[in-house]
């Protein structure tokens, strides 16, 4: 779930082609939060895509922006053999344990290193945003004829307990802001369809899941928090201890009596098959 090029953070000598290095190194900060805190509440997207495209023993998959290879390690217990790509190394050896016999290597999702018509699926969870007409380019490329492209990212639900938590770290620094308004731009209706036909594919459901977030307590809430690529650039600008007493009261309404949080979203799904 690296963010991509365009959406790494400005360092002033990043170059397009080691731009992806520069989202990785954002998206592995905090790696293993992420995989074990937040990466397993695609489950229900991931379950829903896999049976709409009818994943089964058999398929080769391509997840695109693997992140530490959570989605791909279901569709290895669905009999796929899974392969994974993501910007950041750090995830990339968490995916190598999750799922040992997948093929798992970082890089750059606008460059894809396999070859033309190679993956029966190809997907990205909440990995493909605004901007990312090149990554659709390269996902078609590497799709069999009659293969499937499946993606999720935040749509305009109205189950987003996440909203304000957004809407805080957009506040914090303009380029943030900026940034994150890019990355929402897929989710206006018809938009991410758009992509897809420009491509090819034929847009066969677009639909929603829910993606659920719980935590125990609020230090482990806030280390989930803390932990996307997304956030990086506010931790640097403003430190631990002060992005932490702007972010833990957006989520402040979730927090049950017992100190525990369940945060309910909803993720925006496109799927399409190429013709063939």
């Amino acid at each position: 779930m690296s963010t991509t090029p365009s959406e790494a953070p400005a360092t002033g000598t990043d170059t397009p082609d080691d731009g992806w290095k520069a989202a990785g190194s954002a998206w592995g900060h905090a790696a293993a939060d992420w995989a074990y805190l937040w990466e397993p509440s695609i489950r229900d997207a991931a379950d829903h895509i896999f049976d709409r495209v009818g994943l089964g023993p058999g398929t080769e998959l391509l997840d695109v922006a693997c992140g530490s290879g959570y989605a791909a390690a279901v569709a290895r217990r669905r009999g796929a053999s899974t392969t994974g790509i993501d910007a950041s190394t750090e995830l990339v050896e968490i995916a190598k344990r999750r799922d040992p016999a997948g093929d798992y290597r970082a890089g750059d999702m606008f460059d894809l290193p396999y070859d033309k018509e190679s993956f029966d699926v190809v997907t990205a969870f909440n990995g493909i945003w605004g901007g990312c007409e090149g990554a659709i380019a390269e996902a078609a490329r590497v799709t069999r004829p009659g293969g499937w492209l499946g993606i999720t990212f935040w749509g305009p639900g109205r189950a987003l307990d996440l909203r304000d938590w957004f809407l805080a770290l957009g506040s914090t620094t303009n380029d943030t802001k900026t940034e994150m308004i890019g990355l929402a731009s897929i989710g206006s209706p018809g938009i991410a369809e758009k992509l897809f036909t420009g491509q090819g594919f034929n847009v066969v459901e677009r639909g929603a899941s829910a993606s659920v977030l719980e935590f125990a307590d609020e230090e482990i809430a806030w280390q989930a928090l803390r932990s996307p690529g997304l956030v990086k650039p506010a931790l640097d600008s403003l430190g631990d201890d002060a992005l932490r007493d702007l972010l833990l009261p957006a989520v402040e309404q979730f927090r049950a009596a017992d100190g525990s949080y369940r945060i309910v979203n909803e993720l925006t799904h496109v799927i399409g098959q190429k013709p063939g």
